[in-house]
């Protein structure tokens, strides 16, 4: 069982039990996770899916969350951005990726957390420009984790 949520011409499979939002933020970059009428131009969407309950503020590569991660948590995050940039070199990449336990590496992470493991890639799909961070909860679990984001990844349609 699952729920879909869609916003912003994304939409996600959140699995059961699991928490997500899709939203973009207001001009302020600090402002907290919210859902902003579609024809605001502001900024690009996120999407955020864990399997823990995710925090009411946090950043767009999850500041906020992570410190809350257990071991058997998973975070994944979806960032877009500008239309230009989908055909530069980095957003080369034509699909949404998945990520092998061997991606997952301490040094991916965007602040250190003693434990965990992240993974991070750059794409494109319909000409828009991707980028996704996952988050495992521990690197010494990054086998058993890693299907778990993929999971989530293969539930995400753009359009």
């Amino acid at each position: 069982m699952s729920t879909n949520i869609e916003s912003f011409g994304i939409s996600v499979e959140v699995p059961d039990g699991w928490n997500g939002q899709i939203f973009r933020r207001p001009g302020d970059a600090g402002a907290q996770p919210q859902a902003v009428d579609e024809g605001d131009s502001s900024t690009f969407p996120v999407v955020h899916v864990g399997n823990f309950w995710l925090p009411a503020v946090r950043g767009d590569f999850g500041s906020g969350a992570v410190e809350q991660m257990s071991h058997d948590d998973v975070l994944v995050c979806l960032l877009e951005y500008e239309p230009e940039a989908a055909s530069t070199a980095l957003f080369a990449h034509e699909g949404i990726p998945r990520f092998t336990a061997g991606d997952f590496d301490p040094r991916t992470m965007q602040r250190s957390v003693a434990g965990m493991a992240g993974a991070q890639a750059f794409f494109r799909v319909n000409g828009r420009a991707f980028c996704v961070y996952a988050v495992v909860g521990s690197y010494a679990r990054r086998s058993h984790l890693a299907p778990s984001v993929n999971r989530v990844l293969e539930g995400i349609e753009i359009g």
